[in-house]
């Protein structure tokens, strides 16, 4: 392992190995490791010195890069599901934890029972705008998802009144939270781990074109597609890999169908999701990386990791020119943005980077070097170990 890729392991002397604390993760929602729990929080914490724990529904068992796994098993009608709330209390309890740290806006009430009735020390890990994607969750009647975003908001900014910390993946959604309660407030960046994102080699390219991240048509893949298909009448037929998953079983049969009307099925590859551990390998097979979410409330607010993934593989960067993405492309000369919905602005962005592949590798580089420099996990777990020992230290002084 190199120095550079190590960034997050060279933790300050203050919180590598003296710090005693004992963080628990809790979740019931994925059985699968969520990147940003598992990969740049909990992972580089333990390394740093904490002692963690991860209850989950996820299979796996005992000790995975120094973080304990404790299986909770996820009942599996949603009846059931509503009373495993009561089943998860004494789990957590048994863990012992200096703090107690979750993700999951459904386990709200959890983890007030556990700040009232136990006096344990919270952290809510607020990483996505979750009133706003209530709003348009298919799974709730459409009548009842304003109520819903309501009672979702109301109950966050209790949890920011009565729980110890705070976090979100960006400022834009810290903003609901910063007047609440006297909890700490931090916002974690969802940068990579560079252990994950080593320097890239000098591969092939099996692709022109890469997204990752969730296919739909608020995520920009009917645009992406719709780019494509121009680009073909244009005498171009650049390769387009799409990784990642879908909303439910008919818009992932949607957007087949519309791959093939668009005559696209030979220039397009689907595959599901991959692995983070993997991820790096998956993005090297293409020249350009994509982002072209459409302009909606949640894309307003949170900023899209695939960016800082794809400059961490050396990619250049072509992305909707939105709120919380532009200024990551000021003075970068990493990549282009493009007006969200502008099917023509953003083939031509796609035909001026593979037509010029020297200041598209340019490009790729200049990404690469800032992540190195600015955009990497190693600064924001330091910042969160600090933010973790803050709490820990004024809980003891209010005991």
């Amino acid at each position: 392992m190199t120095a550079q890729t190590a960034t997050w392991m060279s933790a300050p002397k203050e919180i590598v190995g003296s710090n005693g604390i004992a963080l628990c993760h809790f979740s019931t929602a994925h059985t699968e490791l969520k990147s940003r729990s598992f990969h740049r929080e909990c992972m580089p914490l333990a390394a740093a010195g904490f002692r963690v724990r991860f209850v989950s529904p996820a299979s796996i068992t005992g000790q995975r890069q120094g973080v304990d796994f404790v299986a909770f098993r996820r009942p599996a009608s949603r009846v059931r599901g509503l009373f495993s709330s009561a089943a998860l209390i004494p789990i957590l309890l048994r863990q012992e934890a200096t703090l107690y740290h979750f993700q999951d806006p459904q386990l709200l009430p959890v983890a007030l029972v556990l700040k009232i009735l136990f006096h344990k020390r919270i952290i809510y890990d607020a990483y996505e705008d979750f009133p706003s994607m209530a709003r348009g969750k298919r799974s709730i009647p459409r009548v009842l998802r304003p109520f819903a975003a309501k009672i979702i908001a109301a109950a966050e900014r209790l949890a920011a009144s009565c729980f110890d910390g705070v976090m979100t993946a960006d400022p834009l959604t810290l903003r609901r939270f910063a007047r609440s309660g006297k909890s700490r407030k931090l916002v974690f960046f969802n940068f990579p781990n560079l252990d994950l994102f080593p320097s890239p080699e000098a591969a092939a390219k099996s692709f022109d074109i890469v997204y990752r991240g969730g296919l739909s048509m608020r995520a920009g893949t009917w645009v992406l597609l719709d780019a494509m298909r121009l680009l073909a009448d244009r005498g171009k037929s650049p390769k387009l890999l799409l990784m990642g998953y879908f909303d439910n079983t008919e818009s992932e049969k949607a957007l087949l169908a519309r791959i093939r009307s668009l005559g696209l099925t030979a220039n397009v590859e689907v595959v599901g999701r991959i692995d983070h551990e993997t991820m790096a390998r998956a993005l090297t097979q293409a020249r350009i990386g994509v982002c072209p979410l459409q302009d909606t409330p949640k894309f307003r607010l949170n900023i899209p990791v695939k960016i800082f993934e794809y400059w961490a593989c050396g990619l250049p960067v072509i992305a909707s020119d939105l709120p919380p993405i532009r200024p990551f492309f000021r003075n970068m000369r990493a990549g282009i943005l493009f007006p969200p919905d502008s099917v023509t602005e953003l083939a031509r962005s796609i035909a001026w980077l593979l037509d010029h592949p020297k200041a598209a590798e340019r490009m790729g580089k200049q990404g690469r070097s800032a992540i190195m420099q600015r955009f990497n996990n190693g600064n924001e777990v330091r910042r969160l170990a600090r933010f973790c020992a803050r709490i820990t230290k004024t809980s003891e002084h209010a005991v």
